[in-house]
């Protein structure tokens, strides 16, 4: 009679420690997948953009005035952030000529006053509406300097005299024209004017052949400084003619009234502040030019403002938090990538 003990069913043998065949597939499945998404991944990234490069212009101002100064430091500061960048200087006679020189593609960037632009913009100055702007940088102080014994206290005692209005181009002589005409004068008629910049006017007074000169610049301006080391002149206060001059608007709306503390110019003012009038300056360029070289150029202006203010005084006002103020333009996109990525 046959056994009734249950038959023993044999299986097979487990490696000791080892997986079972389908949880290696699994397993191998698994890093397979890991790798082809690690690829893709790479592969679909965005490869870095390279650095802005080449050369760019950057037209300044009159030789010895702000704008060329300013410039020059500049020019050294951005060859360490953009080091593939040749930026090239060009001198000129101010904010008037800066301007057409970015429009007419001479320039790449250039620093203009606030009340020259709206002036291009007003008379519908070529492109005036392809105008962007980096950052508003400093405010220009109007200066209305005279010899020591001058019998001036105010532009309207100009009438008939030889007067420093600035070069042609210049924005200099874009608010002198507006300041005398707030005098109740002609700037060609009733005074002698001269058309000459910083980088002379200054030797034409210590040689009597200017009675006063007007300048629009930052403070200290350098020529003038270097005028006082050797001459003994005044500051004439310009601050009772802005009700006047804001009647000729609107134009004229981008003067506010400003003071020269007393150590702008130590020597001259005597412990003297000074009433005068001032107007922003804004570093332009166009709305062709690159998002990232203009992105690069608004960091490094921002980021320099201390190595240049130690130099040049007036880049001190450099801040972040005003300089996306930029009436009456609008800035460039790369611009406006830096500021949303900056923190003030």
């Amino acid at each position: 009679m046959a056994s009734l003990r249950p038959r023993t069913v044999s299986r097979p043998k487990r490696r000791p420690g080892g997986p079972s065949t389908g949880r290696r597939r699994l397993l191998w499945g698994a890093a397979a997948v890991l790798v082809v998404c690690g690829l893709l991944v790479w592969w679909l990234r965005p490869s870095p953009s390279p650095s802005p490069g080449g050369k760019v212009t950057f037209a300044t101002g009159v030789r010895t005035g702000v704008y060329e100064r300013y410039g020059t430091l500049f020019k050294q500061r951005l060859a360490r952030d953009l080091p593939r960048v040749d930026l090239e200087l060009q001198h000129s006679q101010g904010s008037v000529q800066n301007l057409t020189r970015i429009v007419s593609g001479q320039a790449d960037f250039t620093i203009t006053a606030a009340d020259a632009l709206a002036a291009y913009r007003n008379k519908g100055g070529n492109d005036a509406s392809r105008i962007r702007a980096c950052a508003r940088l400093y405010d220009d102080y109007m200066h209305l300097v005279v010899p020591r014994n001058s019998p001036v206290d105010s532009a309207k005692d100009l009438k008939g005299m030889r007067v420093g209005v600035g070069e042609k181009r210049s924005g200099v002589a874009l608010v002198t024209k507006r300041l005398l005409k707030a005098a109740g004068l002609d700037m060609d008629h009733d005074v002698h004017p001269v058309r000459k910049g910083i980088d002379t006017m200054p030797g034409l007074l210590t040689e009597g052949k200017l009675d006063a000169f007007f300048w629009s610049g930052g403070l200290p301006t350098g020529a003038i400084e270097r005028l006082a080391e050797g001459a003994d002149i005044r500051l004439v206060q310009l601050g009772d003619l802005l009700p006047r001059l804001h009647e000729q608007r609107p134009g004229t709306r981008y003067y506010r009234a400003a003071v020269m503390p007393p150590d702008a110019y130590p020597t001259v003012q005597r412990g003297r502040s000074v009433k005068t009038v001032a107007i922003a300056n804004l570093l332009v360029t166009m709305d062709r030019t690159d998002a990232a070289l203009t992105e690069g150029v608004t960091r490094s202006v921002i980021k320099s403002r201390d190595q240049i203010g130690r130099e040049v005084h007036a880049a001190q006002k450099v801040d972040l938090r005003t300089a996306i103020y930029t009436d009456p333009v609008p800035l460039h996109e790369g611009a406006r990538r830096y500021y949303r990525s900056a923190k003030p």
